[in-house]
């Protein structure tokens, strides 16, 4: 048996410190490195930082359409990572924000968490906007292959409020309602949910309950203007499962493999520190 997402995420998180470092090849950032925008860019620079950060920081997350967008080379380049990233001891959250209904939605978790699949990960983000039913697929085969699904909840975009943050029928808002699904969704789990919630670490008091039993991935921190500093003012009581996600800040130190390595270590020591104080 697969030891369930949420208490491999803890061990991870324990043993390496919180950190998830964003794996966002975008067009920008392959010229910076010095690297053409093509499948030999997004292939030099995706190995470069598996090699730099995979053994040391708790959790790798690609985000899909930087690969995507280079067809079927470019996922073959994604597939790759995943699994020499899991293979060097990362945990993998596929940045995919998926969401559907019915078979599609089944489509997508065999994708993304079925071990079978060539892009199996240890976990998933999806989006609950058609409703947190829809998302019954995802979460059931989840559940069955031990991985993790990262429901968006509160995001850092602030687009994102216009449905986050309206209300329901009966006067809870979407973002509080969808919360509270995944706490049903961690009841009785231990030492860690497994579904977890995607909150942005840019967005001060949040004004709900974050008491999921589950991680919180927090997007914002770095180039988005949030710091390891504001995890506690967000997060409250909840910050020991937060999983911080830094992307670019990392990323603008490569293509030296040390200076990766030196930039995620002290996200991860700052992140460590405000979590654990």
């Amino acid at each position: 048996m697969v030891q369930p997402f949420g208490a491999r995420l803890r061990a991870a998180m324990d043993e390496r410190g919180p950190l998830c470092v964003g794996i966002d090849p975008h067009a920008a950032l392959l010229q910076a490195w010095g690297l053409g925008d093509d499948v030999a860019g997004l292939e030099t620079f995706t190995r470069t930082v598996v090699e730099a950060l995979a053994d040391r920081v708790a959790v790798l997350k690609p985000q899909s359409a930087f690969f995507e967008r280079f067809g079927s080379k470019g996922v073959a380049v994604l597939e790759q990572a995943v699994a020499d990233a899991r293979a060097a001891g990362a945990l993998v959250i596929m940045d995919a924000k998926r969401g559907d209904i019915g078979s599609t939605m089944a489509g997508y978790a065999a994708a993304y968490v079925d071990k079978n699949s060539p892009l199996a990960s240890d976990a998933v983000t999806v989006s609950p906007y058609l409703g947190f039913g829809s998302l019954r697929p995802v979460l059931d085969l989840a559940a069955e292959h031990g991985a993790g699904v990262f429901v968006l909840a509160l995001t850092s975009n602030p687009e994102g409020a216009e449905v986050q943050r309206a209300v329901t029928a009966d006067g809870t808002e979407v973002a509080a309602a969808m919360l509270r699904h995944i706490a049903v969704e961690n009841a009785g789990a231990a030492p860690l949910g497994s579904v977890g919630a995607v909150v942005g670490a840019t967005l001060g008091d949040t004004g709900v309950d974050l008491a999921v039993n589950g991680p919180l991935l927090a997007p914002g921190i770095g180039a988005q203007g949030a710091t390891p500093a504001d995890i506690p003012r967000v997060f409250g009581a909840a910050a020991r499962n937060v999983v911080p996600s830094v992307s670019r800040e990392i990323l603008r130190h490569g293509p030296s493999v040390d200076a990766l390595r030196e930039s995620a270590a002290r996200y991860a020591d700052e992140c460590r520190d405000v979590v654990a104080g």
